[in-house]
């Protein structure tokens, strides 16, 4: 017999703020014991030594993990000139030092120059990439070094922030599978004396901002209805996808995982739009009676087909 969670059936994504100096995995397992939640994710890894947005998901809100990871992100970094570690930050040993040329605001923006829009960028050998199945970082520990195949990226923003004889803070918005640190490391090389992060925060992750988000310190000092007033609704992230309005009929064919043919109800279309069937081929957020049932698929022959279904019945909200 399995045993019984002893947590609750919590639903929904909170903005954590992560601190320095501590796991995405430990900050998660913080704030799920304050929620008492039975399951919990993050999305996208922050190192300890980064800090700032963490989404963290609970309960079917994990359903969507998934599709937040492939978001654009904002980085505020800092970048320290002439040194070289074997991270690529400032927790590794250091590996190389070189001086630092003399730079002019123009020679930094030429360089930047370069690394906007697409670029191939090869990940570092710490990361949680596999190799032959195993994770890179733990055959970096190992001292070995494999190939890795270099992958394309966009960095869509690049923006010089300030500058002193060793230090850029640079502003980076870019593409999902970019890594800051290669990119640090990269723009050092460039520059001719090399590069490693001092200091990473995240300030977006698509459409969640760092301004709406709550440090641990923030979250333990609420009450129990103050924490679960923090939570987003699972359907958030998902907003960009066209909505259907389902009738009592058509929900119940849909929550037995039933394809049906998808006729209007009245304008069909949960956030009033009324868009035509032919608009809506592809997936689309399903509701009923403005609750949130899960996704769907439209197909060409105009049926409407269940992909994932979220029951959130026993949400606390």
């Amino acid at each position: 017999m399995s045993k019984r969670k002893s947590g609750c059936n919590i639903h929904g994504i909170l903005l954590l703020d992560k601190r320095l100096g501590v796991s995405s995995n430990r900050a998660l397992q913080e704030v799920r014991r304050l929620f008492n939640a039975n399951k919990a994710g993050h999305t996208g890894s922050l190192d300890p030594l980064a800090t700032g947005l963490l989404p963290l998901c609970f309960g079917e809100a994990t359903k969507v993990s998934a599709l937040m990871l492939d978001d654009n992100k904002r980085y505020q970094v800092v970048v320290r000139l002439g040194v070289m570690t074997d991270t690529g930050d400032a927790e590794g040993a250091v590996l190389e030092t070189k001086p630092v040329p003399k730079l002019s605001v123009d020679d930094i923006l030429g360089c930047l120059k370069k690394f906007t829009g697409e670029i191939d960028q090869v990940p570092p050998m710490y990361s949680a990439l596999k190799h032959n199945g195993k994770k890179l970082y733990e055959l970096a520990r190992e001292g070995k070094t494999v190939e890795r195949k270099a992958r394309r990226i966009t960095i869509f923003e690049l923006k010089l922030l300030d500058f002193s004889k060793d230090r850029l803070t640079l502003d980076v918005f870019c593409s999902k599978g970019t890594y800051i640190r290669s990119l640090a490391e990269d723009i050092g090389h460039d520059l001719g004396c090399g590069g490693t992060v001092t200091e990473l925060r995240r300030l977006e992750a698509g459409q969640f901002n760092i301004e709406n988000a709550r440090t641990i310190e923030q979250l333990t000092a609420m009450d129990q209805q103050s924490l679960f007033q923090c939570l987003i609704n699972v359907d958030k992230p998902l907003e960009a996808l066209p909505s259907v309005q389902l009738s009592d009929e058509q929900a119940i064919c849909i929550k037995f995982g039933q394809s049906l043919k998808f006729l209007p109800f009245d304008g069909n279309s949960a956030n009033g739009t009324g868009a035509s069937l032919e608009s809506r081929q592809g997936a689309v957020r399903m509701y009923h009676d403005a609750v949130f049932l899960g996704l769907g698929e439209m197909l060409l022959d105009g049926k409407l087909a269940p992909k994932k279904l979220f029951n959130m019945s026993n949400e606390l909200l």
